[in-house]
């Protein structure tokens, strides 16, 4: 049975405030708690594991557990680019770099074991481990762009956002006008989304000196999970109503 959701507008909405949600919640464990980005990197990947296996074995699309899926691979992305950049001292650009290559090499394995790496062709349990073992380097290297465009680009928070925003509405503008791969374009959006929620997170989260909108990190995260959660009721009401059609199709 269809486990993941239409690739809609509405599905964009909800993968931006997730991500961002996930950039402002897991600094809040690491930095504002002080847990630390090791502790945190441990504590929400072990979320991911748990949400991942109820997501992998359930029979069929529950919208409150893949978007908790999601905000997993974001929160967990997070602390975990965090650890590899700045605790292993590794840097943006060379945390980047080891996070596309792995990200490449997970498409590389998923194409060729289910042949196709698109989510409409996602019907079996090896393809959807690999499409969220995907999103979860993806999530992970767009919280590295994001803070390398931040931080050592020059382009400080709103202008990282506003490039990252122009690459998206590029794709948006190729799907429409432009003969390009709809798998292509769909990944490419995937892996910048993130970046762009990482940016936005940071806007909202820093201090007023430093380019941001100074509602820290619990400020912005209570926020954005009040919207995320409507969101998510939303789509829980429509997801049922389309269940009931079908169960009255089928009688």
């Amino acid at each position: 049975m269809k486990k993941l959701p239409e690739i809609t507008m509405a599905f964009w909405i909800m993968k931006i405030c997730a991500t961002t949600l996930g950039e402002t919640a897991g600094d809040l464990f690491s930095m504002t708690l002080n847990i630390g980005y090791a502790l945190s990197s441990l504590i929400l990947v072990g979320f991911f594991i748990v949400t991942l296996q109820l997501q992998l074995y359930a029979i069929k699309y529950k919208p409150l557990l893949y978007w908790s899926v999601i905000l997993a691979t974001s929160t967990a992305g997070t602390t975990m680019s965090d650890f590899m950049d700045r605790t292993l001292g590794l840097g943006y650009a060379t945390g980047s770099l080891i996070l596309i290559t792995l990200l490449i090499a997970t498409f590389v394995a998923w194409k060729k074991t289910e042949k196709s790496v698109s989510v409409n062709d996602i019907n079996t349990f090896r393809g959807e481990t690999f499409y969220w073992i995907a999103i979860l380097f993806s999530n992970t290297l767009g919280t590295a762009l994001g803070d390398f465009l931040a931080d050592n680009s020059g382009l400080g928070f709103l202008g990282g956002a506003l490039l990252i925003g122009s690459l998206l509405l590029l794709i948006i503008l190729a799907h429409y006008f432009v003969k390009v791969s709809e798998v292509l374009l769909f990944w490419l959006a995937f892996v910048l989304t993130r970046p762009f929620g990482a940016t936005f997170g940071d806007l909202l989260t820093k201090p007023l000196e430093k380019g941001g909108l100074n509602f820290g990190t619990i400020g912005s995260s209570t926020i954005l999970f009040t919207i995320l959660m409507v969101l998510i009721t939303v789509a829980i009401i429509k997801n049922n109503r389309i269940e009931k059609q079908k169960l009255i199709i089928g009688k």
